[in-house]
């Protein structure tokens, strides 16, 4: 008997590890549509781009609200994870630090329309706006102290400091196509720098 348990366990991961990443393809496409069309976009627009019929979608997510909630914690994880990832990858903590500002940006620019939505239940922005800060601010932390740490900037900035400056650059971008958020962060960032 312990042999076909062992045998079913098995079997059971490669189905949960495609459950997971169809349901990840799906968030990815709700992103998609949310930027494109803002979060009103048809659900059948959703599951176009994801390949899955209507009821896969309702399945996993029974109203708008919580198909919302899932996308804006999707993405939050996905910010989260750059991190690391990308002061592993790059060839200066710097570096790393500026493309994570460039992801966090694109979150930030593109999420507005979902911030607005959020915040018309006020307990649960409040909820996922803690959860925002508690998965990216140690983050932002982590690359800032590299950086330091490595004599390429200034150290005597806080990460939440730094992201809500960031945050405070991007209103409107979404709304202004003669507003650059982009550019200004990357003022923004390269003023981190030490001088020569």
């Amino acid at each position: 008997m312990g042999d076909s348990d062992e045998r079913g366990k098995r079997a059971a991961e490669p189905k949960r590890k495609d459950a997971r990443r169809n349901k990840e393809s799906l968030l990815d496409a709700a992103a998609a549509a949310f930027v494109t069309s803002g979060v009103d976009a048809p659900v059948r627009d959703i599951a176009a781009r994801a390949g899955v019929g209507v009821g896969t979608i309702y399945r996993h997510f029974p109203t708008r609200a919580d198909l919302i909630i899932a996308v804006y914690r999707h993405q939050v994880e996905a910010c989260a994870e750059a991190g690391p990832a990308l002061l592993a990858t790059s060839p200066a903590p710097y570096v790393a630090l500026g493309r994570w500002i460039g992801l966090f940006v694109d979150f930030l620019v593109t999420k507005h329309g979902l911030a607005a939505v959020l915040q018309s239940d006020g307990a649960g922005f409040e909820t996922l706006h803690a959860y925002f800060l508690d998965r990216l601010v140690p983050v932002c932390a982590q690359l800032l102290e590299a950086a330091a740490a490595a004599g390429e900037i200034r150290s005597d900035l806080e990460a939440y400091a730094l992201m809500r400056g960031v945050g405070n650059l991007c209103i409107g971008a979404e709304n202004d196509p003669r507003y650059d958020a982009r550019r200004l962060v990357e003022v923004l960032i390269a003023g981190l720098r030490r001088p020569d």
